[in-house]
Order: C-alpha cells, then sequence, then structure tokens
C-alpha cells in the first residue's frame, strides 16, 4: 500500500486534481499511464478514499486525498514523500510507467505465466513445483466450498483449464461420482498434480493432460477457470473465453472461480491490493464482476446475476454456453 500511495504522490496524481475534477481519459494521458496501470493504482486509490469518481469518468479528489496537497494546515504529503526514494517505490514507478510484469523482463528472470517463446517458471521441474505447491494452500480452503455452491447437475466432463495442483477437480469429482475431470497444465506442472492425485483421488475420474491456455481445449460439458483470467490482459481473456465456447457443448457451462473488485473499481481494499501485486507479476489484474460479465456476454455466454462467495475473498460466476 505504502509503494502505491506514494506512487500516486510522484506522478502527480493529486496535484492533477487540485482544481477540481478531471476527465479520466486527459488524467491519464496526463500521468502517462496506460490502460491496465491506471486502473490498478486509481482502484487503490478509491478503496483507500484518495479519489472518487466512477471508471470512465471524471475523477476527483476527495477531503481527505486533500491531504497530500501542499499549503493545508494538516499536510501529510511531506512525510509520505519520506518514502518515495525507497527501492519498492521506484520500482512500482516503473512497473507503472512501463506496464511490464517484473518476471517478464529478460533481465529479471522467468515468468510466472506460460506464453509460447516466453521463458517460464512453470516450465523448470523445481520452480514449477515451487510455484504450483504455493498455490496449493488456496486450493485446499477453497475447494470445499467451491463444490458446494458450483451448479454441476447435467455436467458428465469439466476441463479445469491451468488446473494446477488438480485440487478443484478432484473435490468436484469427490463429490460428483458421474463427474470426469481433465485437469489441463503444463507437463511438470502435472507432475506435482499427479503427487496429490495419489493421495486425495479419485484417481479414475482425474485426467491429467498437458496443454496451454492458447491451444485447443479437449471438448467437454463445463469449463473451470479457477484464479486464472486475473493473470492475463483483457484482449488475451477475450480469446480464452472464445476457445473455451469452441470447447464447450451447446447448453454446458463455464465457471469464473476469482477474487472480484467492486463494479465501481472503488475496492474492496485488499482486492486492490492483490491487484497491484496480480500487476506486478502477470500479464493481468483483479477485475469486477461487471467486467467479467462484459466479457463473458461479448464472448456468446449468458452470465449469472449473482456470485457465489467461497474463500479467501473469491467466489464462483457461472455462466452457460448458448
Amino acid at each position: 500500500m505504502t509503494e502505491l500511495l506514494a506512487s500516486g504522490l510522484e506522478l502527480g496524481l493529486f496535484d492533477a486534481l487540485a482544481d477540481g475534477p478531471v476527465p479520466e481519459d486527459a488524467l491519464r494521458e496526463k500521468l502517462r499511464l496506460a490502460p491496465r496501470p491506471w486502473a490498478v493504482l486509481s482502484t487503490a486509490m478509491r478503496a483507500l478514499g484518495l479519489i472518487e469518481g466512477p471508471p470512465g469518468r471524471p475523477q476527483a479528489i476527495t477531503p481527505m486525498g486533500r491531504f497530500l496537497l501542499p499549503g493545508g494546515s494538516h499536510e501529510i504529503r511531506g512525510y509520505v514523500g519520506l518514502t518515495s526514494g525507497l527501492p519498492g517505490v521506484k520500482a512500482m514507478i516503473d512497473l507503472l510507467r512501463t506496464d511490464k510484469p517484473v518476471s517478464n523482463r529478460p533481465d529479471e528472470g522467468k515468468a510466472f505465466i506460460f506464453r509460447e517463446g516466453m521463458e517460464s517458471a512453470m516450465e523448470s521441474g523445481d520452480s514449477a513445483r515451487r510455484l504450483t505447491m504455493a498455490l496449493a494452500g488456496r486450493a485446499f480452503i477453497c475447494a470445499p466450498v467451491l463444490d458446494e455452491v458450483l451448479p454441476l447437475d447435467g455436467i458428465g466432463h469439466l476441463v479445469d483449464l491451468g488446473g494446477g495442483t488438480g485440487v478443484y477437480g478432484m473435490a468436484l469429482a469427490q463429490r460428483n461420482p458421474a463427474l470426469r475431470v481433465t485437469n489441463l497444465d503444463r507437463p511438470e506442472v502435472l507432475k506435482v498434480a499427479s503427487g496429490i492425485l495419489s493421495e486425495h483421488g479419485p484417481a479414475d475420474r482425474v485426467a491429467m493432460v498437458a496443454g496451454d491456455l492458447f491451444g485447443e481445449y479437449p471438448s467437454c460439458d463445463a469449463v473451470l477457470l479457477s484464479n486464472v483470467l486475473h493473470d492475463w490482459n483483457p484482449e488475451t481473456c477475450l480469446d480464452f473465453l472464445r476457445r473455451c465456447l469452441k470447447a464447450i457443448r451447446p447448453g454446458g457451462r463455464l465457471f469464473i472461480h476469482d477474487v472480484y473488485l467492486n463494479d465501481a473499481l472503488d475496492g474492496p481494499l485488499e482486492v486492490a491490493l492483490y491487484s497491484a501485486a496480480l500487476f506486478s507479476l502477470t500479464e493481468g489484474r483483479a477485475y469486477s464482476a461487471g467486467e467479467y460479465r462484459e466479457m463473458l456476454s461479448a464472448t456468446g455466454f449468458t452470465p449469472a446475476r449473482t456470485i457465489a462467495p467461497t474463500r479467501v475473498h473469491c467466489g464462483a460466476l457461472a455462466a452457460v454456453r448458448a
């Protein structure tokens, strides 16, 4: 949070709003920020109560935000500015300016996502195991609730895209004896998942299939995208959803299990801060339910109006393929 707040100050966000509301596009242009970094920064500043204004509309500084302007009797600009020289703040400003996650830069190491032609940590045995197991805790926490809330009536075959540990698919298969699950991920990740499957099963109804999100998906009745889309930009998310549409039979379902920002992109604060972490490490950010519904509708799905909460700030949004 400190890095984002100090970055907003250093980039001139609050100074730009000192004289009154500014159209969002003009403000973003003044700060020289692309849409993704602007979305991350502005959502966090709204969540902190420092700026206000619906996405796409003029933005204004709040009374609390005015404490970051010079000259006030309770000005804290200098206090916040003490952190401007910290490495974390400089790194965040660089991220916001370049719109490139740290892990995608040739001199910074391997990416945490897989894309053809990119050196990915998910292709190396040790790093793939470390990263996959790092996500296992969240999966084990959420899976028992997810298998209670997903409407799987009439679903015989579900593909867990980018399923990682396979924990979600295993939980769904355990609860639904007639369900077959395909866990599609990279080969090194599936080695980890196979070990978990041998302990938690059911091995006879969960298949490990090597592939990637940019290829063809197996034909199925339903697709689960659990904490996957937030790693990618909207254009790539739309590409994945079109591939899902092609794989899912008419009348089948798609489930997005993820964290969700408010539709006003003004919180919750914990999701806004998580979005900044995603922005730093991946090509994506956190999205709102409204943004996901727009993506689903644009690609031929009919999204549900409600989200079923699970755990760790996550929830499941269902959609039907026409």
